[in-house]
């Protein structure tokens, strides 16, 4: 299936500010991309780009006063399958998991390992056979213990805050299933990209990206999902780190205040987007 993807992300400044974003598609699906990305920023001025320490792609620019505007699109080809289970997959002891995998043991901003949610791992799922099904576990209980409420929505909740209040949105039940995971010794990143309702009954809100994870087993990296906690077609990464902080959509160096946020999906019969 080909989905046209393109995203809006508006700003206003007082003053000249520089801004990092992460709106690119991420270099490893770049295979999959079927009409090329079209970042654009509105009012023209120089852009550069760099590859961040996860292999993320990254712009920067000087915005100017007033309104900037950030605009990426782009058509890409999916399987149109839901994402891959492997039940079978080894989980690997600490001791022979490759270098790049260790650092997603550790712990990170939004994700306390070395809080009292190591315990909670411990007695909740420490009985549990390794592999597939504990991450399965892992997140059947997140999904079952946090409700979602965008109106709950705040930037600086962490793993340990998620778990006790018991709320939040995809990036906080991201958050707790990789401190969980983790804290049971299996490697977990956060990931965000867009996630377009698929094989599913359209959402009632506007679309906003999405916020998963990452676990390695058998070898590689497997994308998992508490929010949804369902295999889900169509879901295309942007970037990956250990948590929020890493990936955020927009860093800026000085005050500024969003006005215009929009996010997009469609499966389109040819690259030139229209929709099918």
């Amino acid at each position: 299936m080909l989905i046209s993807v393109d995203c809006e992300v508006g700003l206003t400044f007082t003053q000249p500010t520089a801004l990092v974003w992460m709106l690119y598609l991420h270099p490893s699906i770049a295979s999959w991309v079927r009409s090329p990305e079209r970042l654009t920023v509105e009012p023209p001025v120089p852009v550069s780009e760099y590859t961040d320490y996860y292999g993320n792609r990254c712009g920067r620019a000087l915005a100017p006063v007033g309104n900037f505007f950030i605009r990426n699109a782009a058509v890409v080809e999916d399987s149109g399958l839901p994402d891959h289970q492997d039940w079978g997959a080894y989980q690997h002891p600490v001791q022979e998991l490759p270098d790049h995998a260790l650092l997603f043991l550790l712990p990170s901003r939004y994700c306390e390992v070395d809080s009292e949610l190591k315990d909670v791992a411990a007695s909740t799922f420490g009985h549990l056979p390794a592999g597939w099904s504990l991450v399965r576990s892992v997140c059947d209980f997140v999904h079952n213990h946090v409700r979602f409420d965008y109106l709950q929505a705040r930037a600086n909740r962490t793993a340990l805050d998620v778990y006790r209040e018991r709320v939040g949105v995809c990036r906080d039940f991201t958050h707790l299933a990789v401190t969980l995971c983790r804290c049971l010794n299996v490697p977990a990143r956060y990931c965000t990209g867009y996630l377009g309702d698929f094989g599913v009954p359209p959402a009632d809100s506007p679309m906003d990206f999405s916020a998963w994870f990452e676990v390695f087993l058998g070898g590689r990296w497997h994308s998992f999902d508490a929010r949804h906690n369902v295999p889900r077609i169509g879901r295309l990464l942007m970037a990956y780190g250990r948590d929020a902080a890493d990936v955020a959509l927009t860093t800026t160096f000085g005050a500024s205040t969003l006005h215009s946020f929009r996010v997009g999906t469609v499966e389109v019969t040819d690259v030139g987007g229209l929709s099918r």
